[in-house]
């Protein structure tokens, strides 16, 4: 199994460089991979702010990627559950860490969108400091 960095994950979905996605490309058709944790995280906020994808896009398009049969996560259910959260509105950053937080009682923020939008998502309690 081999690991990849994020600008390899990013050249796969906008296939903006040419040799750079036939290289990523090549990885994906040929190896075992395995993507960490934070270079999903890091994907979601490079294909966000540089390259304006909307929230449904970012999310198709790791699905796609972690449905390939060849493709590892360290928690493939909880990263289904970070998507389907960002899709319904809370931050992709957010999202992950309330869904990493839900075996605690409770998670405390100052973020007041964060809190509204994660009341009755799950057991882990929200609270704005």
């Amino acid at each position: 199994m081999i690991a990849v960095d994020t600008n390899v994950v990013v050249r796969l979905l906008t296939q903006d460089d040419e040799l750079q996605f036939n290289k990523s490309l090549e990885i994906f058709t040929k190896q075992v991979v395995f993507i960490p944790d934070t270079v999903i995280l890091e994907t979601e906020w490079v294909l966000r702010f540089a390259y304006k994808f909307k929230p449904a896009d970012i999310c198709k398009g790791l699905r796609n990627i972690f449905g390939l049969s060849n493709v590892h996560l360290s928690n493939a259910n909880l990263m289904a559950q970070v998507l389907q959260w960002h899709e319904n509105g809370l931050d992709f950053a957010d999202a992950f860490h309330l869904a990493q937080s839900q075996y605690c009682s409770e998670f405390f923020t100052f973020d007041n969108k964060f809190w509204k939008r994660a009341q009755g998502l799950t057991n882990c309690r929200v609270h704005k400091l």
